[in-house]
């Protein structure tokens, strides 16, 4: 009997979402369940998926990490330039030229971090992780193991051109386990919030085209386990907080202090100094957009690291709300994620049209999945 495994990557769909458009896929899935996501954002979430494994094991728990070794302290000169160079368009195309000047095959991004602070950071995601031989063990390492004839999306490539390449290779019969990558309703939930027209019409496009994929999988095997899932939903963004301009204020001196890295709904921090910590820490605590993730708080959701590798101290805004500007973006946006994964909006989706086992919870237990669906 020939089988396909169909897994359907859409980022940002999550289970609030989903509930939202009851029609997408209902007369072919036959299960369909919330998950807890991870602490971080997408590049912390699909490592959780494609491993099995929490952050705190596979080691992705965010892009940038603060290193005394980084890549990027030359860059600091650039901080000098006219504000023409730190727009998002030049910052793409210096991205791509860093990316290929330094070997980088995973995703790479500088976003809007200040050059004179990129020197004090390093980048996580060097190498990519769709393929076999990443930095931690994936799906496609376990197909190479056990002789599973495979094909996975091209993140780098458009939707349209990723539903292409794996209509062709259900039609040639010989997949077993196809992974199918569909990122861009995210975008369209950044820019225009989850009530919006663009995401009831981006979400019936996905229907269509998840259908059609899968009828045209049925009619070359017997049996096709389809599993359509995201990694974190998505939040409406109700206001902006700077807290860039709260922790400027105390007097500390980035660098020699502290270092800081402030995501678009949770910062980070470094310590150089007991003064720092102190001042920094009572701050945050008279902030009431947002709350200290603490040790036990950080073991728990399995994202502590003995070294303080991603930082010493985590500090999480309320849901909906932004620091703004941040290090991501300097533009207040209708969506954002990356908040604590207890959430109702951070819960992963997953459905499908096989038995969803109850012991199946967690984004890092898809991969159970793909392997029980592989082993029949």
């Amino acid at each position: 009997m020939k089988k396909l495994a169909l897994y359907v990557f859409i980022d940002a769909f999550g289970y609030e979402i989903y509930k939202q458009h009851p029609y997408f896929l209902k007369d072919i899935a036959t299960d369909a369940k919330p998950l807890q996501s991870v602490l971080g954002f997408t590049n912390t979430c699909l490592p959780s998926i494609l491993s099995g494994k929490y952050p705190q094991e596979h080691g992705q728990a965010s892009l940038f990490y603060y290193s005394d070794h980084s890549p990027f302290k030359w860059m600091k000169v650039l901080s000098f330039l006219p504000s023409f160079f730190d727009r998002f368009r030049v910052r793409n195309i210096l991205s791509r030229a860093l990316k290929k000047a330094y070997g980088y095959t995973g995703y790479f991004q500088l976003y809007s971090i200040p050059f004179d602070k990129l020197g004090y950071f390093d980048f996580t995601e060097k190498r990519d992780y769709f393929v076999p031989g990443a930095p931690f063990d994936t799906i496609f390492d376990y197909c190479v193991q056990n002789s599973i004839p495979y094909h996975a999306s091209d993140w780098r490539e458009p939707e349209e051109r990723n539903l292409q390449a794996v209509t062709e290779s259900i039609e040639e019969g010989d997949t077993a386990f196809a992974w199918l990558y569909l990122p861009s309703l995210d975008g369209i939930l950044h820019k225009y919030g989850t009530q919006s027209p663009k995401v009831e019409e981006k979400i019936r496009w996905l229907d269509r085209e998840i259908r059609n994929v899968y009828d045209k999988a049925r009619k070359k095997y017997d049996d096709v386990a389809l599993y359509v899932f995201s990694d974190h939903g998505m939040e409406d963004v109700t206001e902006g907080y700077d807290l860039i301009a709260d922790i400027d204020a105390l007097g500390l001196e980035y660098g020699k202090d502290y270092i800081a890295m402030y995501d678009s709904s949770m910062a980070r921090f470094w310590f150089k100094n007991n003064k720092a910590r102190e001042m920094i820490t009572r701050k945050l605590h008279e902030i009431d957009n947002g709350s200290i993730l603490d040790e036990e708080e950080l073991r728990r959701l399995k994202t502590f690291f003995e070294d303080g590798k991603f930082g010493d101290l985590f500090f999480m805004m309320n849901p909906g709300i932004m620091i703004n500007p941040s290090y991501f973006g300097k533009d207040l946006i209708a969506g954002m994620h990356g908040y604590h994964p207890d959430t109702p909006s951070s819960k992963a989706l997953l459905i499908s049209n096989k038995k969803i086992g109850e012991e199946i919870t967690s984004i890092t237990d898809i991969r159970k999945t793909m392997e029980k669906e592989l082993a029949q």
